[in-house]
């Protein structure tokens, strides 16, 4: 998830969806405000822990800023060097998890057309919107924090992404580079306060309306296929406060359009075994999910 969530364009929370971790994650944030105040306050730590699933929490988490701060700088330096190859992988990533998420509908009816078709165009929208650029003040550090959380745990939505559109993007993961723990610590207090408030929605959604939620999460996956699309025609740049010249719009282009706008090879073998790699890096992730569904299935029977 960590790695995923690094990169604009490729959600998190489809990460937790295919692994099997999605709900037991939401019921675990979702409990913890309740699980504070009846257990904690009161000194009862280990009913606490056992609420809120302390040891599954504390591992994810672990594993997610191992992740960030281990992989920032390689998957940055990769997106800049080998951007065709990465851009291919990830685009075959999301395109395996459309299909895993949309199987997780219960009863395919025609009601479920209208969110779908509303994910589609509401997640092509906002990776048409032009990047901007904010103040990092500590209050930025705060609300981008609080913004990006709610989206990357959000399947098909892009938490980086959307820093990237408020201008936050860069500023983030030059904090977490530089480990500024003040820039750090207001960034992660916005994500504890918007991770408490979504995850509850989020929880609340999906216990009364499954289906449609899933198809308007599938809706967002197929929409921001474009973001992903290996081949960008750059429409138009701006000068970045460290004063380089970074792409402000793109277009997706066919590989030979591409070619011919930047006379560079367009690595149309290469892209599409990358794309096919992380189609089956899902399947693989599914496939493990699922086992590990069936052995905590079976050792609930057991107890």
């Amino acid at each position: 998830m960590g790695a995923a969530d690094i990169v604009p364009g490729v959600s998190g929370g489809t990460i937790a969806f295919i692994t099997g971790i999605y709900f037991r994650l939401l019921e675990a944030i979702s409990a913890a405000p309740v699980a504070f105040v009846r257990q904690l306050l009161k000194g009862q730590l280990s009913e606490f822990w056992r609420s809120v699933d302390g040891t599954f929490l504390v591992c994810l988490l672990a594993g997610v800023l191992t992740s960030v701060a281990s992989l920032a700088s390689v998957i940055t330096w990769l997106l800049d060097t080998h951007p065709v190859l990465i851009w291919s992988f990830f685009f075959g990533l999301i395109v395996a998890s459309v299909w895993h998420v949309g199987q997780q509908v219960r009863r395919v009816a025609p009601a479920l057309v209208f969110p779908l078709i509303t994910g589609i165009v509401f997640a092509w929208w906002v990776t048409t919107l032009p990047a901007t650029e904010l103040a990092p003040s500590g209050l930025a550090f705060f609300g981008a924090g609080a913004l990006a959380i709610c989206a990357m745990i959000l399947p098909g939505v892009s938490g980086s992404f959307l820093l990237l559109i408020i201008g936050m993007y860069a500023p983030v993961l030059a904090a977490v580079k530089a480990f500024e723990l003040a820039h750090l610590g207001l960034f992660l207090a916005g994500c504890v306060i918007g991770l408490l408030s979504a995850a509850r929605v989020i929880t609340l959604a999906f216990r009364h309306f499954h289906d449609t939620v899933l198809a308007l999460l599938t809706g967002f996956m197929i929409g921001a296929l474009g973001k992903v699309w290996p081949w960008q025609q750059t429409l138009s740049w701006r000068t970045n406060s460290a004063g380089d010249q970074v792409p402000v719009s793109q277009s997706p282009v066919g590989p030979e359009t591409w070619a011919n706008l930047y006379g560079q090879d367009p690595q149309i073998l290469l892209a599409t075994a990358m794309a096919v790699f992380g189609l089956f890096l899902v399947l693989a992730l599914e496939w493990s999910g699922r086992i590990s569904e069936r052995r905590q299935s079976v050792a609930g029977t057991d107890g």
